[in-house]
């Protein structure tokens, strides 16, 4: 068992998948973090801001895909989910692309800048962490335990 965040501006007691019109570095799924400050990030872009926490109880009957580090895969797994493409994962655990690296990933395919200064600018950014539970059964993993207003 993990505790585990999600920034919102509400009381989420139970997850759902929600159809994003946004594509997201996982694709489509509920995005928590077992860093609360990323958390805290993540609610402070609403006017009300809650931080929802969760006990995330492993199931190893699920597919995980997790990116313990920054890698080739894991910079082709987000360029693919941020194009919209579907994967057949249940949850994903690894580094946010955050806005800046976002906008490193938009120079790279646009041809503006090599895979070798991607890396190279990557590299000085703060570490980061999501989880995204991308089925039904993912979210079935979680067990809301409470809020925290910021």
């Amino acid at each position: 068992m993990q505790i585990v965040y999600h920034g919102s501006y509400c009381k989420v007691e139970e997850p759902k998948l929600l159809d994003n019109k946004y594509t997201k570095d996982f694709g489509k799924g509920f995005y928590c973090t077992i860093l609360k400050e990323q958390a805290i990030k993540w609610a402070n872009k609403y006017d009300t801001k809650i931080i929802n926490l969760y006990e995330y109880h492993e199931n190893n009957n699920l597919k995980i895909k997790e990116f313990t580090i920054m890698t080739e895969e894991w910079l082709d797994f987000i360029i693919s989910s941020r194009n919209g493409e579907e994967h057949n994962y249940d949850i994903v655990i690894g580094a946010m692309a955050d806005d800046q690296i976002y906008n490193y990933i938009t120079d790279l395919l646009k041809g503006e800048i090599t895979r070798e200064a991607f890396w190279e600018l990557a590299k000085f950014r703060h570490p980061t962490h999501q989880i995204a539970f991308c089925t039904d059964e993912a979210l079935k993993t979680l067990k809301f335990i409470g809020i925290e207003e910021i």
